[in-house]
């Protein structure tokens, strides 16, 4: 904005206006004929109505002529818009009033002397009259004219409160200044972990240290499956300048195809669009292999520490113990069911290194080392010695029969240690890939039968124990019995002969099973099935152990009363119907099968598994008298497990022929099996063997092998031969 000028302003004809000095210098007359006209001193002595002050006050004018003093300040009215309304009005109306009111007097200043209006005579020339420039609106004729409004001054504009405005400036201030202060101590206290690990994370490097995974051992403690120390190599595609050169300078180290290695070392993108930086070439390799890796120099293939699983025993227990990945996580076997145990926790060790060319630990730098914690080891039943003939025997018998598939149990009495436990085909656990699954399969808890005649001693035992038959029972056998719509016959015909529970049980009588199982009852049958521990998993310590199946009393059909007391519309397993012979040998009392023996922490503390259940199924007198009278099979003339009797020693069991589901369907008479106990006077071992065979001729494989695995069981563990002397003879059909 421009500074205000001294000099008084002027009108379009250049006359001065708003001074004194428009009258002149002598006469104080005003100028053109007009008395103080024109200036803004003059209009602020006159109203909105054109008349003076004075004349709204009712005070008389002055005289004509009198000359009036003002000040600058002495006409100023409390109206702050009066002097404009004024000047737009032009000091007509103050004019035609023919006077101005005298200010008062005020302070010293300009002293302004306004004359009255003198009116033009005729020839003066007035100024046209100021034209509306819009045509004035029609009056409306149906109201009376109204008087014109007074025009009321305008109040003042309210000014600011300037506290106000200095209160709201602070609080915005202090609640700034507040905000950066909680951040400063969030930044300072609360998130310094954060943004310091973050600046330490980019200057680190991280060494995975493994732990070192547990053994298993057999029972004496010597290892069966153990971890030893290994390298790994590998390879940065990005740095592999000869990519053929060097899969075909590796391949006879690494005994990898030339042709599968040049794949590997193939420039390969990440999920992120980066290059791949690494890649296994080679897992578990031994040692010294590694050193010639690295004395080739070839570059991008680097060597570092690993560890792979040991079998020293190949194919020993290779079914029970499983394998592992080359990451060491188990995948089958007990390596899998007990993962838990056997993984250690794996260790790191983080520091400070340098980049590029110095890429290496900064002395003195950060560097924080957390230990691995080894795993546990394993200690089983098993006896590698007696684990290994078992195999040998059961493969050779399996030999003679092809696409067959055996099963072998040795179990401890009274304690319930599986002691062996064989299944055939098989495989080597040491190099596990490639194999067939099914000869990873563990038969023995895998391999679900109908157990057949094995299982009528349960009928028989049951029988004991209600009382429904006694040691000295006999019975009038017919050839064949009729149950439903389904007839059953003997192998030996009895031509309705009666014939002792002892001649029943040696030649493996079905139509004497049968009739004891009537008087029995299903409901009690079904019982006692239980307790002898079928229908559910033993609970072993196998991954994935088969269950089997009872048939319910609400499933039975009339033919159902003579197939399940012979071993029929039964489903079981090896180890089931081997523990349930068990509890016949350990006097009547069943005890869970296990195979562990004791957890070994990396300390040496040595745990012992969890006690097996225990439950009693026969009186110790019922299970002595069935001992007893199972001698029979192995010592009548022409009974069914003659040839599974062992030299020196009283041998109590039964043999039994039943069948599988191949395919959907039912393979009849294919499955041979005899479970014996010995020396039966006082059992020691109890032996389960099953062999599956599509075209038959199990049966002497199953009794030829329990022969030979019980003989050597007992003069492995030098059990002395029977001394009650030899069994007693029994008698089939008594007169």
């Amino acid at each position: 904005m421009a500074p205000r000028s001294d000099e008084p302003r002027r009108d379009p004809k250049g006359a001065r206006r708003g001074s004194s000095r428009e009258a002149g210098p002598t006469d104080g007359e005003p100028r053109n004929g007009e008395s103080g006209i024109g200036g803004i001193s003059g209009a602020r002595a006159y109203t909105p109505r054109g008349r003076t002050v004075r004349e709204e006050r009712g005070t008389p004018p002055r005289s004509v002529g009198a000359e009036q003093r003002r000040t600058p300040r002495s006409t100023r009215s409390g109206d702050p818009f009066r002097p404009a309304l004024q000047v737009l009005d032009g000091g007509r109306a103050a004019a035609r009033a023919g006077r101005r009111d005298a200010p008062a007097a005020g302070r010293g200043g300009v002293v302004r002397t306004v004359a009255p209006r003198t009116p033009r005579g005729p020839g003066v020339d007035e100024p046209p009259p100021r034209r509306r420039t819009t045509p004035r609106a029609p009056r409306r004729t149906d109201r009376p004219a109204a008087r014109r409004p007074s025009r009321k001054p305008p109040r003042p504009p309210k000014l600011a409160d300037s506290r106000l405005r200095l209160r709201l400036g602070t609080a915005l201030a202090l609640t700034l200044f507040a905000t950066i202060g909680i951040r400063l101590i969030f930044l300072q206290a609360v998130d310094t972990p954060a943004y310091a690990g973050g600046g330490t994370a980019a200057r680190t490097r991280t060494v995975e240290l493994p732990a070192p995974r547990g053994a298993i051992y057999d029972s004496t403690g010597a290892p069966l499956a153990r971890s030893v120390e290994a390298r790994y190599v590998f390879a940065d595609p990005t740095e592999v300048k000869d990519q053929a050169g060097t899969a075909k300078a590796l391949s006879p180290l690494l005994a990898i195809p030339a042709s599968k290695l040049a794949e590997l070392l193939k420039p390969r993108k990440l999920e992120s669009g980066n290059a791949s930086r690494f890649v296994y070439l080679a897992r578990g390799v031994e040692i010294s292999t590694a050193k010639q890796v690295q004395a080739l120099e070839l570059p991008g293939i680097g060597v570092h520490r690993d560890e792979r699983r040991d079998v020293p025993g190949g194919d020993l227990a290779a079914n029970l113990i499983g394998f592992t990945s080359q990451d060491m996580a188990g995948l089958e076997g007990l390596e899998a069911r007990y993962d838990d145990v056997l993984a250690g926790q794996d260790g790191k060790r983080v520091y400070e290194a340098g980049r590029r060319d110095l890429d290496a630990a900064i002395p003195g730098g950060y560097s924080r080392t957390t230990p691995a914690k080894p795993g546990s080891s394993l200690a089983l039943t098993i006896d590698r010695d007696l684990q290994f003939r078992t195999q040998q025997i059961l493969s050779e018998g399996m030999a003679k029969l092809r696409g067959g598939t055996g099963a072998a149990v040795i179990i401890e009495i009274p304690s319930g240690a599986v002691l062996a436990q064989a299944s055939n085909p098989t495989y080597s656990a040491a190099k596990p890939l490639p194999s067939d699954p099914v000869a990873r399969e563990d038969a023995a808890t895998s391999f679900v039968v109908d157990p057949g005649s094995v299982h009528k001693a349960i009928t028989y035992g049951a029988a004991l124990q209600e009382g429904v038959i006694t040691p000295d029972t006999t019975l009038p056998i017919a050839n064949n019995i009729k149950m439903g719509d389904t007839w059953f016959s003997d192998t030996h015909p009895a031509d309705g002969k009666r014939m002792s529970i002892p001649g029943m049980l040696a030649y493996s009588s079905n139509v004497g099973t049968i009739t004891i199982a009537e008087k029995l009852g299903k409901d009690r049958l079904i019982d006692y099935q239980k307790r002898f521990g079928l229908g559910k998993p033993t609970g072993e310590g196998m991954p994935g152990e088969a269950s089997g199946r009872l048939l319910p009393a609400d499933e039975w059909s009339g033919s159902s009363h003579g197939s399940v007391p012979i071993g029929h519309s039964v489903d079981a397993t090896p180890l089931q119907m081997a523990a349930a012979y068990a509890a016949i040998a350990n006097n009547g009392t069943y005890v869970q099968p296990h195979l562990i023996k004791e957890v070994i922490s990396p300390d040496g503390k040595r745990t012992p598994a969890p006690a097996p259940i225990t439950r009693s199924v026969l009186s110790p007198q019922n299970a002595a008298a069935l001992r007893t009278m199972l001698e029979a099979v192995t010592t009548v003339d022409h009974a069914t497990g003659v040839t599974a009797a062992v030299p020196g020693y009283r041998v109590a069991g039964k043999t039994g022929t039943g069948s599988r589901v191949v395919n959907g369907k039912i393979d009849t008479d294919k499955v041979s099996s005899f479970i014996g106990m010995a020396p039966a006077e006082n059992p020691r071992y109890v032996i389960a063997v099953f062999a599956y065979a599509p075209g038959g001729g199990g049966a002497a494989v199953a009794n030829t092998a329990f022969r030979d695995m019980m003989q050597f069981t007992l003069r492995h563990y030098r059990v002395p031969p029977s001394t009650g002397g030899s069994a007693p003879k029994f008698v089939v059909y008594p007169r």
